[in-house]
């Protein structure tokens, strides 16, 4: 079978790592990839949200399925696209229509689908600009810390939880003002919830599901959780406290409620579906949907997979994911993110990159490179993960930061604490 996957980041080099180990991959294309998908299958030069031009070159080559990394082709519409076009319709895509892809889309309609199906979460009101006074006086209302979501598509960046109401407002304003683009013209202000996070990622058919390897981020950039948000800097799994007690209840109360009320409204969902979810004194509630698979999160999930992605997927498309188990490796696996100076504020691009030849035992997947003259080079602010596999989170570490220490290029960065919170 001939495969195409769109997307360029550290997620689509995992995705794609794991697809060319499968027998049933005839030829893997991604669209557009980058410098390390390039060493998996065969780069095209097309964007991802370019559906004219992904739709004709499906059909030129043959194209067996269609995997969709990221979730602004989603949202976009890219599922009903295929669905729509005569030529394309008989092509499967893994990845939810545009109305399931309102889960990550638009935070307002997510929690709106949490408090109708009944799974937990955060206490939450949604405010327009016009309605301004109005979310100041519910903000009055909330203990601190204050949290404030904008509710479109903000390249993760989004989200302000902050300890005083001053800053609250101040938050508040800047988001009707544009801060984050149309992404803020609506406003989700929430309850915080005091615990620690985890993803917990699953494929569904839209009737079935299976539940993969659960993983935990971390997005602050400097070590200790300090500093800006970033895309990621690292993940670890398993995580330490998701035993078969606490993934029953996130299967019994989140997972399963989530498949069968995309299902009763309706919704057309054959995909990933990332829970971001927090432990609150043992019981799991939902912080956020993502319609994808995560990043940094795909780079330590896809190394723990033993079963065949590609043959998991075409159970997606075709309905009969109720006839797969997913078979899990016990070892952990741990991934560091080599980050540009500078991020995630400004950074150079065009950086060279040395030193991967000389890496050992691990699996290094690119995010932000791109091919000069045959040479690797940067080209965003996530470079590349360094993932490693150990019977143990520490020895895991300790060989994804070894290793890490041996890419080499100007202004490299990377947290050499990750996990620490889980430690002890």
């Amino acid at each position: 079978m001939n495969i195409l996957l769109t997307g360029s980041g550290g997620r689509e080099h995992a995705l794609a790592w794991k697809m060319a180990q499968s027998p049933l991959l005839t030829q893997l294309f991604i669209a557009p990839g980058n410098a390390g998908t390039s060493l998996t299958g065969k780069n095209i030069p097309i964007g991802a949200n370019d559906f004219e031009r992904i739709g004709k070159f499906a059909l030129r080559e043959q194209i067996g399925m269609v995997i969709v990394g990221p979730e602004e082709p989603l949202v976009k519409g890219m599922v009903d696209y295929f669905a729509r076009h005569p030529e394309l319709k008989d092509i499967p895509v893994i990845g939810p229509s545009a109305q399931g892809a309102q889960l990550e889309g638009s935070k307002d309609f997510a929690k709106e689908f949490m408090m109708r199906h009944g799974i937990p979460t955060a206490a939450y009101r949604s405010f327009t600009a016009a309605q301004e006074t109005e979310a100041q006086e519910f903000i009055r209302r909330l203990q601190p810390p204050y949290v404030l979501k904008a509710d479109g598509l903000a390249a993760g960046k989004g989200v302000v939880i902050v300890n005083t109401t001053d800053e609250a407002f101040t938050a508040l304003h800047e988001m009707f003002s544009g801060k984050f683009g149309a992404a803020g013209d609506k406003v989700v202000i929430e309850e915080f919830l005091s615990g620690i996070e985890l993803s917990v990622f699953a494929l569904t058919d839209g009737v079935h599901y299976v539940i993969l390897p659960e993983a935990k981020d971390y997005k602050r950039v400097g070590e200790g959780d300090a500093g800006l948000n970033t895309g990621g800097m690292g993940a670890v799994s398993p995580v330490p406290f998701a035993g078969q007690a606490f993934m029953e209840k996130v299967e019994n109360r989140i997972i399963r409620p989530t498949v069968e009320g995309l299902r009763k409204d309706g919704i057309p969902y054959k995909g990933f579906i990332f829970f971001g979810l927090i432990n609150v004194n043992g019981d799991p509630m939902v912080i956020e949907y993502n319609v994808r698979m995560g990043d940094p999160e795909t780079e330590v999930v896809m190394p723990r997979i033993d079963s065949d992605l590609v043959e998991l997927l075409q159970s997606a498309a075709s309905g009969t994911l109720d006839r797969q188990t997913v078979a899990v490796n016990p070892k952990t696996a741990a991934t560091v993110m080599l980050v540009s100076g500078g991020y995630p504020g400004s950074y150079e691009k065009g950086k060279p990159v040395s030193g991967l030849q000389l890496t050992e035992d691990c699996m290094v997947f690119h995010a932000g490179t791109a091919s000069r003259d045959g040479q690797t080079v940067t080209a965003g602010g996530r470079v590349m993960a360094v993932t490693a596999l150990a019977d143990d989170m520490d020895a895991a570490l300790a060989k994804s930061n070894r290793n890490a220490g041996i890419i080499n290029f100007e202004g490299k960065y990377f947290r050499r604490d990750i996990g620490f919170d889980l430690k002890g």
